[in-house]
């Protein structure tokens, strides 16, 4: 079954037809690079490249046609398969919303393809980890344009274990294997629920069909009860937790910081993280019409990450990890926007678009400069402003962009977000101020560090490639320009982009935009003012209790750890391998036993019976056949006798009857 859906002329459009080329393009060159990578010039990278850079041309096409047409929406699917009246189908689901991500991600993606050739330039995996990048990349295109639940599903699944190798590619050091493996179980733990949500989606379709379409017209027509309907955004969210690195799921996301650099870029801007939050505006017809109690939960999830996060931001010594909190922090940003209703939802898809850019500039950036020192903490470098120019002018563009400085791409969004929640969410406006200040202070701070001052570490640094500059600037451009598209004085077409039915554009307040550009201010001078001359002691980690506690993390790692890993590694491991000797190696070596004694029976069965009885057959024929032989010799002499014999006998029967 063939059908399809579309709001003309968007449908007559080749661009959003074919969406799902963009998808095809990166998993044949993963399978090409897989197969004959090794054989080709450059040892397979071209094909990544080539792929993600037609599979953005196309994207930015089909965006193109949203944006001449006034929207529209293209639905197309084929049918796996049908099991009574339920059908499972597989196809593309093509709105603003993914025509926006389909040219996020892979506009950061082929960023990350071009800035790998020259940081993994002489890794031992060099091909394998383009074929893990190229995979990664359609599995999160996969998602985006995904019309059925369960494909919406496989996507997300192949990202998590895309997540896993890459990750953890140098698994010969035990802390990267160990990164992949807490990434992994930590990802798995949310999707758990966000499977179980989607089986509550379709029983509330009442297993007719999982399209996300239909699935969407049977809530918003409420022919689900509220109960259910708030059940499966619950645990819909629960995914959100897992990919997103949401409280209490978040502890993942630092820790993959293991991983080669362009992975933690790809990673943060544009697929697994984005993943989480992308599921919420797809679905959010789930959330809207369930229970108010499930927005304030999310709010409340949201307020506590995006503080708690920043917070752990500005002790860390390891660049990296300053940009993990910080993402952590800022996908909180946007998490809390979903909850603020129509116009939070358009101010949070518009940052996770600003975010991308800049986001992934700074860990394009973080890498440049750990290619130079060859050391990630930050206590080993500085002064690297004049070696690292480029490096250092990027960097500072993405750093001001996400303290949201006008007018850089941070503030737009930022703005958006804390306008809509000074209009009736007090608690989120006051905790994106506090954010805000924060974010500013630990960029600064890491700025300082990193660019200034004197040289802490070894060797002579010297600026990466061009092959890794160049995305920098790229995307250096990109943090000045993406923010206008959602400005408010220019009409605010992204909001028209991302809801072309009933676009919801925030209204710009001076006054709330100037109090923001203050706190953020205020963020940039308290930090230079302690990490602009002082090198010594870092400040910071001069206050006690509140250090120790936040070096520990609030200690929910080492919770985790006892209460958690511990008790099934250990106890749980202790009970299975007492169940494993004990009972199954009990049961194996008893069906062993009595296979041993069937068989010495058998043996005795088959040597006295069966074997008696053959040779017996054979013995009673050999004598027979002795007898006859003896007989039929051909002597005639021996034949008159026999018949002589014979007579006599039979003369003697007969006298005798």
């Amino acid at each position: 079954m063939i059908g399809q859906e579309s709001a003309a002329p968007a449908a007559a459009n080749w661009f959003v037809e074919n969406a799902w080329l963009i998808v095809l393009l990166p998993t044949v060159s993963a399978v090409l690079t897989l197969f004959i990578g090794k054989r080709t010039p450059g040892r397979g990278a071209v094909y990544g490249i080539l792929a993600i850079g037609t599979a953005f041309v196309l994207s930015v096409g089909a965006l193109w046609q949203f944006v001449q047409h006034g929207g529209g929406r293209f639905v197309k699917s084929v049918e796996w398969f049908q099991v009574g009246s339920f059908h499972v189908e597989a196809g593309q689901l093509i709105d603003g919303l993914a025509a926006v991500m389909l040219v996020v991600v892979t506009a950061i993606s082929l960023c990350v393809h071009i800035y790998s050739v020259g940081y993994m330039h002489g890794d031992q995996r060099y091909t394998w980890f383009f074929v893990v990048l190229s995979l990664f990349t359609a599995a999160m295109l996969n998602v985006v344009i995904a019309s059925n639940l369960f494909q919406l599903l496989l996507g997300w699944e192949v990202m998590g274990v895309c997540s896993y190798l890459l990750i953890g590619h140098w698994w010969e050091e035990r802390e990267n294997s160990s990164a992949a493996i807490k990434a992994f179980i930590t990802t798995r733990i949310g999707d758990v629920p966000f499977t179980f949500g989607i089986f509550a989606l379709v029983f509330a379709a009442g297993f007719e069909t999982a399209n996300i379409e239909e699935v969407g017209h049977v809530i918003a027509e409420g022919r689900a009860s509220n109960a259910l309907v708030s059940g499966a955004a619950l645990l819909l969210f629960g995914g959100t937790i897992g990919k997103s690195a949401q409280f209490p799921l978040h502890v993942w996301l630092p820790d993959a910081m293991a991983g080669p650099t362009p992975v933690s870029a790809l990673i943060h801007a544009a697929t697994m993280v984005a993943a989480g939050v992308y599921l919420v505006g797809r679905l959010y017809e789930v959330f809207v019409h369930a229970d108010p109690f499930v927005l304030q939960f999310v709010a409340i999830i949201a307020g506590i990450t995006m503080l708690g996060a920043a917070m752990l931001a500005i002790v860390q010594d390891d660049i990296k990890r300053v940009l993990a909190y910080s993402t952590i922090s800022q996908l909180a940003y946007m998490v809390a926007g979903l909850s603020m209703g129509p116009e939070g939802v358009t101010a949070g898809f518009f940052h996770l678009w600003t975010h991308a850019f800049f986001k992934a500039l700074l860990f394009l950036g973080a890498g440049a400069v750990i290619h130079a020192v060859h050391s990630n903490n930050m206590s080993e470098m500085g002064g690297l402003r004049a070696p690292l120019r480029t490096t250092f002018w990027t960097f500072l563009i993405g750093s001001l962009a996400l303290a949201g400085i006008p007018p850089l791409a941070g503030f737009w969004s930022k703005d958006e977000l804390i306008t809509v929640a000074s209009d009736g969410h007090p608690v989120l406006f006051v905790t994106f101020l506090v954010t805000a200040f924060l974010t500013a202070f630990y960029m600064t701070r890491g700025v300082a560090l990193t660019f200034f001052g004197d040289y802490r570490g070894h060797g002579h640094p010297h600026e990466a490639p061009v092959s890794m500059t160049g995305p920098l600037v790229a995307l250096a451009a990109a943090t000045v320009v993406v923010g206008f598209v959602g400005a408010p004085q220019l009409d605010a077409p992204f909001a028209q982009w991302v809801f072309f039915e009933e676009p919801h554009i925030p209204e710009f307040s001076p006054l709330v935009a100037a109090i923001a550009v203050i706190v953020a201010i205020a963020g940039i001078a308290v930090g230079w003012g302690l990490y602009g001359r002082r090198r010594e002691e870092d400040p910071v980690l001069q206050l006690g209790p509140v250090t120790t506690t936040l070096q520990n993390r609030y200690y929910i790692d080492r919770a985790y750890m006892s209460y958690v890993v511990l008790p099934i590694r250990d106890r749980l491991s202790s009970a299975v391998y007492w169940f494993d000797r004990n009972v199954l190696d009990g049961v194996v070596n008893g069906a062993a036993a009595f296979a041993r004694a069937l068989s010495l029976v058998v043996a005795w069965f088959d040597r006295r019976v069966i074997d008696g009885a053959v040779n017996g057959a054979a013995g009673t024929a050999g004598f027979t056949g002795g007898i006859l032989r003896y007989i039929q010799s051909g002597n005639v002499q021996r034949y008159a006798a026999f018949l002589f014999t014979g007579v006599v006998i039979l003369a003697i029967v007969v006298t005798r009857i």
